[in-house]
């Protein structure tokens, strides 16, 4: 071989490790920042075939619907505790403080961005409210198929 189809050789060899080092370098970075969605369902029971479960101190997002009769206010902060459901029966408690959306209600759809705590507690760090009657995301509309929403009930407000 000459040397200067060497020198390209080498310069190409050099230039697709460096592409390949980036990349893996990018993908690293960006898996800490993955959230991934369950249903209160896959939560507890595992997701996929293999029925994975996440690790406790791990981001994810959780869907389903507010149960009635749940929603447990404590009167002197923002912190607020429920209890999420979905048509397999997984129940699922979520911890917040803070401002709750205003369309946030008892037998609401929501998606809630958080940290698993245990087995089935989360402590979300956002929740989301669906914006009208009929918008709600894909994953918690097959989730839930059956599954009627509630009118809010006011009053049930704990210390």
């Amino acid at each position: 071989m000459n040397p200067r189809r060497k020198k390209r050789l080498s310069i190409a060899l050099v230039i697709i490790i460096g592409l390949g080092s980036v990349t893996g370098l990018v993908l690293y970075a960006l898996k800490q920042n993955i959230d991934l969605f369950y249903t209160p369902t896959q939560l507890i029971e595992g997701l996929g075939e293999d029925k994975i479960k996440p690790v406790i101190g791990q981001r994810l997002r959780i869907g389903g619907l507010v149960m009635p009769g749940t929603v447990k206010r404590n009167l002197e902060d923002l912190k607020v505790r429920f209890v999420l459901s979905d048509d397999g029966g997984g129940l699922v408690t979520l911890e917040y403080e803070g401002i709750l959306p205003d369309l946030f209600r008892e037998g609401q759809g929501i998606v809630a961005q958080g940290v698993l705590k245990s087995a089935n507690v989360i402590t979300a760090t956002e929740v989301l409210a669906k914006h009208d009657e009929e918008y709600m995301p894909s994953e918690v509309a097959e989730a839930i198929k059956g599954i009627k929403h509630m009118k809010p009930e006011y009053g049930n407000e704990t210390k």
